[in-house]
């Protein structure tokens, strides 16, 4: 699969739309915000859309498309694609087609302030309908306010102070909002506390969920609650009964990998304050070990289930959803390069990815980005489509993130030879970076999510 900011037919709706917005609002700018699924949440900056102006960019839109009036392609330089569009010029950190005919089909869903352009998919079926992001909307908002606050809009706001020799307290701020928000999911989770049997935390690969569920952890015990944690790694089946994917290889994200029977019988006996024998499931072998580990929730317990599968209603096998507080975590950005140019989510986490396999499990990083597209089916299959069911949703960026990570990732990328077949993967995420000015991460708190990533985590064994 090909990621949406990849798709150069995508990349030219965009350009249409800053024409369009151009023509049919003079005075205002167009302003890409952030991902969902297929699709792009757009708006005017500091305006509110109305359906029926929304409607209108739509018209003007698909007349532009139909008329096909050639893109002129201006050059490329300091990390742009340089375009025009009838008159209107535009950079693009991503290329497009010169040919507006070309586009893929799309819609666009009047949404809050303003509109989402959705592409349906190519990954997860295109007669899936759009899941109205209301929870991911309203954590984008709230990333938005706090950056307000902060006056920062775009990454030269992060640049100008780092260089004005002001990192340390950029790191701060932007790890005191995260523990602000953790501590006020903790006060949602003690609200619940007489019911509460169940916490569930989910997320795509290199989300930060590891670190997140330590940080909860901690914030539930200052409240009197002790996390009781289940790992869902050690209910894998043996490696033998794994089912594979279309490719042939074992599909170690699919829910079937898991012995659901004992997980289930397991998790309503736990529920219900009665002892198990959780399994062990060794990872070299592939096999489960002989000696169980006894485990019991108490009365002022919470048992704690954080992976990939743990939004999924098919996991708890009909557990009352009053027994269960849910979250998703991800990195959802919120800082963008300017306001038509967003810094993919994906992206985010990938460059994550890269820096702790190559850290962390010596993972040459073509295997990484050979394993990515692998990741991202099992992502649409198994974990976006049920990140609205949350109770809540923590986004795991930093604003200075990508700072940080450019020191780690571009080592990383340098080793990825011109011959390899990732060179233009390579070369975009090296152009990416090129917008972050260098911080110095030695400030960086131990107990910091990106700590997961670049090393030195508290929770590190």
């Amino acid at each position: 699969m090909r990621e949406t900011h990849l798709r150069e037919g995508r990349q030219t709706v965009k350009l249409g739309l800053v024409k369009v917005v151009h023509d049919l609002f003079p005075d205002e700018n167009l302003q890409t915000s952030y991902s969902i699924l297929e699709g792009i949440f757009c708006g005017l900056d500091n305006s509110v859309l109305s359906v029926r102006e929304v409607r209108r960019i739509e018209q003007s839109l698909r007349a532009w498309v139909s008329a096909g009036e050639p893109i002129e392609f201006l050059g490329k330089g300091n990390g742009y694609y340089r375009y025009r569009v009838g008159g209107v010029e535009a950079n693009a950190v991503y290329p497009a087609l010169l040919d507006p005919t070309e586009v893929e089909p799309f819609t666009i869903v009047p949404f809050s302030s303003g509109f989402i352009v959705d592409f349906g998919d190519v990954g997860r079926g295109s007669d899936r309908p759009l899941i109205p992001p209301v929870l991911l909307a309203s954590e984008f908002e709230k990333t938005r306010n706090w950056l307000d606050h902060l006056d920062i809009e775009q990454v030269t706001d992060v640049n100008r102070r780092i260089a004005a020799g002001r990192a340390r307290r950029l790191i701060d701020v932007a790890e005191a909002l995260h523990e602000k928000e953790i501590s006020d999911i903790a006060d949602r989770i003690l609200a619940q506390r007489r019911s509460l049997r169940v916490l569930l935390v989910s997320g795509p690969s290199s989300s930060g969920k590891t670190t997140f569920t330590e940080r909860i952890s901690t914030q539930l015990r200052v409240r009197g609650i002790r996390p009781v944690s289940l790992s869902l790694d050690d209910y894998f089946v043996n490696r033998a009964d794994t089912p594979r994917d279309e490719d042939g290889r074992y599909d170690f994200d699919s829910l079937e990998a898991l012995d659901l029977p004992l997980l289930h019988e397991h998790l309503h006996r736990l529920v219900d304050g009665e002892p198990v024998d959780v399994p062990r499931f060794d990872f070299v072998s592939g096999t489960r070990l002989p000696d169980p580990v006894p485990l019991r929730v108490r009365e002022a317990e919470v048992l704690v289930i954080e992976g990939l599968h743990a939004l999924d209603p098919n996991l708890l096998n009909h557990i009352p959803a009053g027994l269960t507080f849910k979250i998703y975590v991800s990195a959802l950005g919120g800082l963008n390069i300017d306001l038509i140019n967003r810094v993919p989510t994906t992206e985010i986490r990938l460059l994550r990815r890269l820096v702790r396999d190559d850290r962390t499990r010596g993972i040459d990083p073509e295997e990484t980005l050979a394993q990515w597209d692998s990741v991202r089916r099992g992502e649409y299959e198994y974990v976006f489509r049920f990140q609205e069911d949350a109770d809540v949703m923590f986004n795991t960026s930093l604003f200075y993130e990508l700072n940080a990570l450019r020191c780690f990732a571009e080592p990383v990328l340098a080793r990825i030879p011109d011959s390899s077949a990732h060179r233009a993967t390579r070369d975009r995420l090296a152009n990416l970076l090129s917008f972050f000015e260098p911080i110095d991460t030695s400030t960086v708190p131990f107990n910091s999510i990106l700590r997961e990533f670049i090393g030195g985590s508290a929770y590190e064994d």
